[in-house]
């Protein structure tokens, strides 16, 4: 399987458990505000993703996957956020962080290695 497949499932099953995260904190907490800004940047890093496979250039791959990369930054901070204010257990944040920091870790490389091809060309 390649890296950007790879990367198309983690990102996909990312999205997923946001998505179930959000509809408990809707339910449980009914913390509409905080729990849609992290449903909004998680779920656009595979969205994200996906357009990138559909780029016009090499360098347009490469934007969207840095869009991405940002995204999930801004869902790490989301994660902190809840965690801080006692909506979400440590159990939770530490599982859904470890599921960003490796899609952020994937992305990265991603990115560097088009760079690297695109000085070679």
């Amino acid at each position: 399987m390649s890296r950007e497949s790879i990367l198309k499932t983690k990102s996909f099953d990312f999205a997923v458990r946001n998505i179930k995260m959000n509809k408990y904190l809707t339910k449980e907490h009914r913390a509409f505000e905080i729990s849609g800004q992290l449903l909004r940047s998680g779920t656009s890093v595979g969205a994200l993703i996906r357009e990138a496979e559909h780029a016009e250039s090499r360098k347009d791959f490469v934007h969207k996957l840095n869009i991405g990369l940002k995204e999930a930054n801004e869902s790490i901070y989301w994660l902190e956020l809840l965690f801080a204010t006692n909506y979400i257990t440590k159990k939770m944040f530490d599982s859904l962080q470890a599921d960003l920091l490796e899609l952020i870790k994937m992305l990265i490389s991603s990115i560097k290695t088009i760079k690297r091809n695109l000085q070679k060309t």
